[in-house]
């Protein structure tokens, strides 16, 4: 493990320096600090468009106690969490390939790059002390440093004590370490407490906009929840395939024994409610079905379909809809269609 050993921290407790673990040891989380130093300005470290190919999945926690609360007091968090985690769309979009970049000028002081890739799913107890997985830690200066987790094996090309600037590739996002899905967990530090880059000076008031943030303009939007992608199938499809990207069929036959369409969302709160649709060719409806989701979820998948009644199904377009309502509004819809047919 690199930088083993542990120091005070500046709220009183004890702050693990193993700077490869991302469930540092902390009483609580110190996040209304005084900013001493001068705090760098972050650009966006992911080579994505926020809202169409990838999205936030967890905010840096704010509760002190066993509960958990991001920035604005809603639940895209999770205890103890201490970074912001942008995450792909896909499985299949992580294996495409897309760039980590550095956040800042800074040196690079510690990085990792041999492990594999999906070594949590298949054996949790094989990244025990190693939960970041690949990536690396740099130093801004005056206190102030980032680090970035679960990069893809092998494709962190800096090297330890090499100088970066904002922008610099430093890798891609990928699926090592503690983590169930491909994303970036982007850790901001200061005198190795944690600090949220939404809300340096901790004094978020729930539903309004922190009075300044650590991103270079025009900062991260916040989605409070949404879909990620939807798609048909002739059956209900197994959740794994539907996390791979590859779940959504374009085309099935006339004889397809069910036309499904299913939905992949990620931020769900108790009460929300998936409205599936499906409409024929001509227009017609051939299925509007609504599911309650009953307890928060972090990312859940939902589907409705009709089997078919008669010898086959009539050719052509079908259009599918699947929407995210909390508390009657839409905040998340995702349009697909398949063809049936020649």
């Amino acid at each position: 493990m690199i930088g083993a050993g542990s120091s005070p921290g500046r709220c009183g407790w004890t702050v693990s320096q193993a700077l490869f673990s991302v469930v540092v040891t902390f009483v609580g989380i110190c996040l209304a600090l005084p900013l001493r130093g001068e705090a760098p300005r972050l650009s966006l470290p992911i080579d994505c468009t926020l809202g169409q190919d990838c999205y936030i999945q967890n905010y840096v926690d704010h509760d002190p106690g066993p509960g958990y609360a991001d920035f604005t007091c809603a639940h895209l968090t999770y205890d103890g969490h201490k970074g912001t985690d942008f995450a792909l769309l896909s499985r299949a979009a992580m294996a495409e390939g897309v760039t980590v970049h550095a956040a800042a000028d800074g040196r690079v002081t510690a990085l990792r790059n041999g492990m594999a890739d999906g070594a949590f799913l298949e054996n949790p107890a094989a990244v025990q002390d190693r939960e970041c997985g690949n990536g690396l830690v740099i130093d801004h200066g005056a206190g102030w440093q980032t680090q970035y987790c679960h990069l893809k094996q092998g494709s962190v090309p800096v090297t330890k004590g090499q100088n970066v600037e904002t922008g610099a590739p430093i890798g891609q996002v990928g699926l090592s370490g503690k983590t169930e899905f491909p994303h970036l967990h982007l850790s901001l530090r200061h005198d190795g407490n944690v600090v949220d880059p939404f809300d340096p000076d901790g004094d978020q008031i729930c539903e309004e906009k922190a009075a300044r943030t650590l991103w270079q303009d025009p900062a991260p939007r916040y989605r409070p929840g949404g879909m990620l992608s939807a798609g048909f199938a002739d059956s209900v499809p197994d959740y794994d395939h539907v996390k791979s990207g590859q779940a959504a069929a374009a085309h099935l036959p006339v004889d397809a024994p069910a036309l499904v369409v299913w939905g992949f969302a990620f931020g769900g709160r108790a009460g929300d409610k998936i409205m599936l649709e499906i409409d024929t060719p001509d227009g017609s409806e051939l299925i509007s079905h609504s599911v309650e989701i009953g307890k928060p979820t972090a990312l859940f998948f939902r589907a409705a379909g009709k089997r078919r009644s008669g010898s086959t199904w009539p050719q052509g377009v079908y259009q599918g809809r699947v929407s995210l309502l909390r508390r009657g509004q839409d905040i998340g819809t995702q349009h697909t269609t398949v063809r049936i047919g020649d």
